[in-house]
């Protein structure tokens, strides 16, 4: 039994919303029981107790939308003129990076990026990677890195046309091969989904070879949709139909698969994703960066569409991507007061509902059953703190790097800003030295 407590406890919890002095219980990987810190301390004796020292205690954050690999991207030198426009941002940076990944690199750039989240608070990620040169056998040392992290992680190959037939057939193949592993796990640590890059660099004769592929598995697709204009332009073009009709009419649709982005939607797309129950994820830093154009967040949720937040690999802090969406919401609606209620409901709420299409543990708040992931945050707070203004105080005041403490799945990641299990200087040490190597392939 593992107790954290002696702290403000926000539980996420709508029938016990906030504990002032509280504790939460794990028992394995669940958590038990929230209540009181004296009596909870009392009712396990013996148990072990990380002390919140009157610090924060909450459910571990979700990232919806994540690219790994990006790691090695941090302060690489470019060899090619400045993109001017997202197809060149494309071409020069990401598709050139990463052809260049070996294995060995996709581990690094993994477990390095997870050792950030663990440090941000983050402990369910859900991924989309691509090594077109190193594909086979590619989602398995992802899978080592999170496991060694300690994380829950959901992944995915991204496939294209951009490489040719055989490394297309060989993305598909590592899909379904960790698919079908992935299913097999009994720790619920560890979910597939069928990646596809965008409707751009996808023909239909590679989206029917997906389909047959992907008969009789109960897992749905993970894709960028609508990123930049010219996606929908290029399908209306060539397909005579817009990204998510097309999309539809090969079942990749549906309430197990994630829409990224999804900024340039028409109504009736909208009305689409909504009639088939496909969720979408929005990732803020990525859209400005890329000048892409602004998610509409507002109509996604007045149209009625499961919507959660991601990084697109940009960073690895749920907080600063939850400020950024606020902010950039109220900038581009041209108003100081929209998008209160819908951020938060996107990383606190609709993430663990994400995941609740990929894994059968609940995950998101502190109640009996659900899993035991836990943060505790040093933010400390100038004034009142409960369950009605948490929301203000993540918003203004408290940072991923405030995170303390990590549990996950009831298992101590970080306490007190050290990692538990792994050596993080040795592991960055490395990466540093396979990324020199993958930056000279660039």
């Amino acid at each position: 039994m593992l107790l954290i407590g002696n702290g403000p406890v926000i539980t996420r919890d709508e029938k016990n919303p906030f504990l002032p002095g509280g504790c939460v219980a794990i028992d394995g990987s669940l958590i038990k029981e929230v209540g009181n810190t004296s009596e909870m301390k009392e009712k396990y004796e013996g148990s072990r107790f990380v002390d919140a020292r009157g610090n924060i205690i909450m459910p571990g954050f979700i990232n919806a939308h994540m690219h790994f690999y990006s790691t090695f991207s941090r302060g690489m030198p470019s060899k090619y003129a400045p993109a001017q426009n997202f197809a060149e941002v494309l071409d020069r940076l990401w598709w050139k990076l990463d052809k260049a990944l070996t294995l060995e690199a996709v581990y690094y750039s993994a477990i390095t990026a997870l050792i950030d989240s663990v440090k941000n608070g983050c402990t369910t990620l859900i991924d989309h990677h691509a090594s077109p040169m190193s594909v086979a056998g590619s989602l398995f040392e992802i899978e080592r890195a999170a496991r060694e992290a300690g994380v829950r992680a959901s992944l995915c190959y991204e496939v294209s046309d951009r490489d040719g037939v055989d490394i297309m057939k060989q993305g598909v193949k590592e899909n379904i091969d960790f698919i079908d592993h992935a299913a097999k796990s009994k720790d619920d640590l560890i979910a597939g989904m069928f990646g596809l890059h965008a409707s751009v660099t996808l023909s239909d004769e590679t989206l029917s070879f997906c389909r047959e592929a992907m008969d009789g598995r109960d897992a749905g697709y993970h894709v960028h949709v609508a990123e930049g204009p010219s996606d929908e332009e290029d399908s209306e073009a060539k397909y005579k139909k817009r990204i998510v009709e097309r999309f539809r009419e090969f079942g990749i649709t549906g309430n197990k698969s994630l829409f990224i982005h999804c900024i340039h939607l028409n109504e009736r797309e909208l009305d689409v994703v909504r009639e088939t129950n496909t969720a979408v994820v929005h990732n803020p830093e990525s859209n400005m960066g890329n000048a892409v154009g602004c998610a509409p967040l507002l109509k996604l949720f007045e149209t009625g569409i499961l919507t959660g937040l991601g990084t697109d690999g940009y960073v690895s802090d749920m907080l600063q991507s939850y400020k950024m969406a606020n902010a950039l919401q109220k900038h581009h609606n041209k108003h100081p007061n929209v998008a209160w209620g819908e951020i938060p409901t996107m990383l606190f709420e609709n993430n663990a509902k994400i995941c609740e299409r990929c894994f059968k543990t609940p995950l998101g708040k502190l109640r009996a059953g659900y899993s035991g992931d836990v943060i505790v945050s040093d933010y400390n707070p100038p004034t009142r703190l409960s369950d009605e203004n948490i929301n203000g105080h993540l918003l203004f005041g408290a940072e991923g790097c405030s995170v303390v403490t990590t549990v996950a799945s009831g298992k101590v990641l970080m306490q007190d800003r050290v990692l538990s299990e792994l050596d993080e200087h040795a592991i960055f040490a490395r990466a540093r030295e396979v990324s020199e190597r993958v930056w000279e392939a660039v």
